[in-house]
């Protein structure tokens, strides 16, 4: 067992999450626990109570509490990369260079690992390592069953340049969704700030963002804004839409909470659309019955971000997943119906 540690922050290791530095520096330490640690506040910063989120600046001081050796700590469930994840991650891959490396993430598939999740990106990117000294670092996140493009950094360069273009705004996420009812305008913007509300687990399990109007986001604590536009680009009567979203800010759960709030929630979101809820038309109910898939209708179509190396602009495109395809083959909608930007003239 180690002794209470204070460690400086190296000038190289700015613009860092605490919990990916931390594990630079101690391999052993599972995710689980460094969250533990915030959350009982032994790991501080400057003095600080921390999240494992929360971004390092070169210079702070990093407490680090009693860390068993290697050999005894229990690191919790490790990541078994199969021959077949091995595959399925490369076969995933939509672009690829010595920098970076842009997946189709599946529906399904965490990001990350947390509460039981042993099998995520995070994890089965180490089939992705090569001959690189490190496996491919997340700069982004998507939701469990949201699919779509997601990027990953092969290099702590790349990482930090590409996580300071999102932090800044500087890259451009396109969404598609299957909506209930019929979104007017159907060029739109939508405002509304967003709090977490508690879930009812023992760890928080289950907690959903609750929208704020903008008039009562400076008076409620812990609301953030959150500003999302939207093209309705199809539709199917007044039972459903297929619309583009793109996020202006990146708030958790932003898109299913800005579309639920309006009154038109993505099919399949059982979190915000109400599972039990058949959609009959004018929006609401996140089923729409028959052969339409139960599953999350929201897909990462396209991100375009500015290279960190060679600073060209990159675009990538995902297709759709299988479920998506479905639904949309039963509407008679087709991928090359929407331009890749709808919204490139506002």
């Amino acid at each position: 067992m180690s002794q209470v540690q204070t460690i400086t922050v190296g000038s190289d290791d700015g613009d860092q999450r605490l919990d990916r530095w931390l594990r630079r520096l101690f391999p052993h330490l599972a995710q689980t626990r460094i969250e533990k640690m915030c959350r009982k506040g032994e790991l501080r910063v400057d003095g600080g109570r921390v999240k494992a989120n929360t971004r390092l600046e070169s210079g702070q001081q990093v407490r680090v509490p009693p860390l068993p050796d290697p050999g005894q700590i229990q690191s919790g469930p490790k990541t078994e990369v199969t021959a077949a994840d091995a595959r399925m991650m490369r076969d995933c891959v939509l672009y690829q260079d010595d920098h970076i490396i842009a997946l189709n993430k599946p529906p399904g598939l965490p990001t990350q690992g947390g509460s039981k999740q042993t099998r995520h990106v995070d994890g089965l990117a180490v089939a992705l390592q090569y001959d690189y000294d490190e496996k491919p670092r997340l700069v982004h996140r998507l939701d469990k069953d949201t699919s779509g493009v997601l990027l990953l950094a092969r290099t702590r360069a790349a990482a930090q340049a590409l996580t300071a273009s999102m932090r800044h705004k500087e890259t451009r996420k396109i969404y598609w969704a299957l909506v209930a009812g019929v979104p007017t305008p159907y060029l739109g913007e939508i405002k509304y700030g967003l709090v977490k509300a508690a879930g009812r687990g023992a760890a928080g399990e289950g907690e959903k963002m609750v929208a704020v109007h903008p008039r009562d986001i400076d008076s409620t604590p812990g609301a953030k804004r959150a500003y999302t536009i939207y093209a309705t680009l199809y539709r199917v009567a007044g039972r459903a839409a297929w619309v583009a979203m793109e996020p202006l800010t990146g708030r958790t759960h932003q898109l299913r909470a800005h579309m639920a709030e309006i009154g038109h929630p993505i099919i399949g979101d059982g979190k915000y659309g109400g599972s039990g809820q058949e959609n009959q038309g004018d929006g609401w109910g996140a089923q729409l019955g028959g052969i339409i898939s139960k599953k999350l209708h929201l897909h990462a179509r396209m991100l375009r971000f500015e290279h960190p190396e060679t600073h060209k602009i990159i675009t990538v495109t995902a297709p759709m997943p299988e479920h998506m395809a479905q639904s949309w083959d039963t509407f008679g909608w087709t991928e090359d119906l929407a331009a890749e930007d709808p919204f490139e003239a506002i």
